[in-house]
């Protein structure tokens, strides 16, 4: 069984210096919770940060720790403080999390934090590589190690990769900003599998991928040259049962039992059984629309003067980086605004804001989460956010309204919430009200809908189905390796072919034998490529014809001087050696006009788009146009053309970034059939790259040697990565 191994920045332990030893406890995230069970079960290990300074550290004491840890099966990454200054401090946390949350402006473009950020993610993948086998899976987390995943897979390609993105991912305007914006793009498309926490986040990637490097994707794969990416959405979820059943626990103390925070919360309610509490819980971060949720609770009780002296907000507070001057002045300001809205609406037995900052015990949370009536959470950008998850397991008598922010991944799991805009004060205050007021069967209903959702797809169902897809993507690259050439089965091709009287070789052009270009008239020959057509057609046996959807003009000027067969406009018209052209069915171009407009508009519509016209087809090039806008435009144009072309006998024929209009019933497959017709060959052999070799694939004897360029599906026996690999292959066909 294969090995499954977790590389994050973080071990799922916590080591505490005491006097002079070392002691280990787990630690409580999400992240750690659901991937304890993952790494131990499939027998790997867990590679990450141990969270001390190698420089505090002696080597005696740096080895106890490794020891330590030898027993959780756990695995030390140690850095020096300038690495995590650098490294964490500098290029994650000043770089990369202000841009994946939108917040461009407090972007620091040191280029020593790019230095440590390189040098430290290749710590990572070095200490993975020490123990990862051929086969073996490795599941990467989130921003700071975007670039494992490539440093890993170059030097072991055998081993399945899997990385979660636990942040959002920026929009392409967005991410463009960053200098090295291929380069993170690049380390990601390591790994084998993608993961993000929503939809969106994955579409922004996509987009990014096409702008930024040109791969083609279908649905949820990326086509590279020589494997397929898989990228999905799988929401992050919680520990549901341990949330309720604490909850439970706490419910059923007496009061001797409970602490001092849940005796203070039962006086509130024993001095006026009406009031009500809302709750907030975030770590101190701009990303979390702090001061806004202070200003709409404001705009609330000026709004709504009959809930004065009746409703408190707990605002908890976790400190986070409090050196970095960002967050100083976001502490000052959220100071500022509690100060203020406690001195206008406080008074004596009444405090509107009860204001923590500092982190409390999960039991202490969990009777916060049992006793407030609301939950309040607003973040302007926001992953995913997992408290509004761990409220919800906590409501066990099912009451309680959360109110979220349209903003945190969350969101897309709880229709049932009241969602608002985290910048528009007015609504979060009008829909305070909306919470406060809401009936209790209607509190119930909602959250029935919203447990029963939570706790099916909690994080151990998210940590399995990442791993089923995983194992999805490793039955996708083994289907693309059970057809591809491998050197053995071009060995014995190649036996075969030596062996074979007369033989028929049918090579496609554009994408197969030259690689694409912005440009159709830019993709000529170049010196190669006349010269492997040179080696094949000196060797008498072979019989080599180009079929192609190109024009005949065009191939006539490229190739007329070769000794093969032309086949062009993907079937119309013929040349074979020393003859004229003849055409292969008397077919008309009458249409034309009637299409022409169809395509110009769309041409008008869709900057980058041109029109190419064949003899006997029309064709709309969206190459150049934006990504998304030419996929867009193209199916768009489909539809449009379905409703034209059957009272003209026509076809739509879709090639690589091409919509193409031509006459119907000729087709590649019946060209090819003809050709071969009248002769007997005992070696055939097609290579093409795109939906309109599929005919010839399917119309060849299953005798013939169909290899398909690309990763695509197909109806051809056999698989090559390029036109480099097709190349090689023709090199090797030639004795050259």
């Amino acid at each position: 069984m294969s090995k499954i191994h977790i590389v994050s920045n973080r071990l799922p332990l916590s080591i505490k210096k005491e006097d002079d030893s070392f002691n280990l406890s787990p630690s409580v995230g999400g992240l750690a919770t659901g991937m304890r069970s993952i790494y131990k079960e499939y027998g790997g290990k867990w590679i990450g940060w141990p969270g001390l300074s190698k420089d505090d550290l002696t080597d005696d004491e740096l080895l106890t720790i490794d020891e330590k840890l030898v027993s959780e099966d756990c695995l030390a990454v140690h850095l020096t403080s300038e690495e995590i200054n650098l490294y964490y401090e500098g290029f994650s946390n000043n770089v990369i999390w202000p841009l994946f949350h939108y917040f461009a402006q407090f972007i620091d473009y040191n280029p020593e934090y790019w230095e440590a950020y390189q040098k430290v993610n290749h710590k990572f993948a070095q200490k993975a590589l020490e123990i990862v086998e051929d086969g073996d899976i490795v599941w990467i987390h989130d921003y700071q190690l975007l670039l494992v995943p490539e440093m890993i897979k170059s030097v072991k390609p055998n081993v399945t990769i899997g990385f979660f993105l636990h942040i959002p991912f920026p929009s392409f305007e967005v991410f463009r900003i960053l200098p090295w914006r291929n380069e993170l793009i690049k380390g990601m498309l390591g790994a084998d599998l993608i993961g993000f926490h929503t939809y969106d986040y994955e579409r922004h990637f996509f987009s990014s991928v096409r702008r930024l490097l040109g791969y083609e994707i279908s649905f949820n794969e990326i086509h590279l040259e020589d494997r397929i990416i898989l990228a999905d959405a799988f929401p992050m979820g919680i520990d549901y049962e341990k949330f309720e059943t604490k909850a439970k626990a706490i419910a059923h103390k007496s009061l001797q039992e409970r602490s001092e925070l849940h005796r203070e919360l039962e006086k509130y309610f024993l001095v006026s059984p009406d009031r009500k509490l809302i709750l907030s819980i975030d770590r101190l971060d701009y990303t979390k629309g702090i001061p806004n949720r202070l200003n709409a609770f404001e705009k609330f009780l000026n709004k709504y003067p009959e809930f004065r002296n009746k409703v408190s907000l707990i605002m908890l507070v976790v400190p986070s980086r409090d050196e970095v001057e960002q967050y100083k002045l976001l502490k000052s300001e959220v100071d500022e605004l509690v100060g203020r809205i406690n001195g206008q609406y406080g008074g004596v037995n009444y405090t509107p804001v009860w204001y923590f900052y500092r982190s409390l015990p999960f039991d202490n949370l969990i009777e916060l989460y049992s006793t407030s009536d609301v939950a309040l959470i607003t973040p302007v950008r926001d992953g995913m956010n997992l408290v509004a998850k761990e409220y919800i397991a906590s409501r066990i008598n099912q009451s309680g309204v959360l109110i979220i922010s349209e903003m945190a991944g969350a969101v897309k799991e709880m229709g049932e919430a009241i969602i608002i805009n985290p910048n528009n004060e007015e609504e979060i205050a009008d829909s305070i009200h909306q919470a406060l007021t809401m009936e209790m069967e209607e509190q119930r209903r909602r959250m029935r809908y919203l447990q029963d959702r939570i706790r099916r797809y909690d994080v151990f169902k998210w940590s399995g189905e990442f791993i089923k897809s995983l194992k999805k993507v490793e039955d996708i690259q083994q289907n693309f390796l059970a057809k591809k050439i491998t050197p053995a089965l071009s060995k014995e091709l190649v036996a075969r072919f030596d062996k074979a009287e007369k033989r028929a070789i049918f090579l496609d052009y554009d994408g197969t034998l030259v690689n694409f270009k912005n440009d159709p008239q830019a993709a000529s020959p170049d010196e190669e490529l006349h010269k492997l057509i040179t080696q094949l057609e000196e060797d008498e046996r072979n019989t080599v014809t180009i079929i192609s959807g190109r024009d005949r003009d065009t191939l006539q000027k490229w190739l007329g001087d070769h000794q093969v067969n032309l086949i062009v406009e993907h079937g119309v018209w013929l040349k074979k050696l020393d003859e004229d052209w003849q055409m292969l069915d008397n077919i008309s171009s009458s249409w034309k006009p009637t299409i022409r407009p169809i395509l110009e508009n769309f041409v008008d519509r869709t900057p980058g788009t041109f029109i190419e016209e064949k003899n006997y087809s029309l064709v709309w090039h969206y190459r150049n146009a934006e990504p998304e806008q030419g996929e867009l435009r193209a199916n768009e144009l489909k539809d449009e053309l379905r409703n034209m072309i059957a009272n003209h006998n026509l076809e739509i024929m879709e090639g690589n970034k091409v919509i193409e209009v031509k006459a119907g019933g000729i087709n590649k497959g019946v060209a090819a059939s003809r050709f071969l017709r009248d002769n007997q060959y005992d070696f055939i052999v097609a290579i093409g790259d795109d939906w309109t070799d599929e005919y010839m694939f399917r119309e060849l004897p299953t005798s013939a040697y169909t290899i398909k360029v690309g990763l695509k599906k197909t109806a051809a026996a056999y698989k090559v990565e390029s036109v480099k690999a097709v190349r090689n292959l023709l090199k090797a066909l030639g004795g050259k």
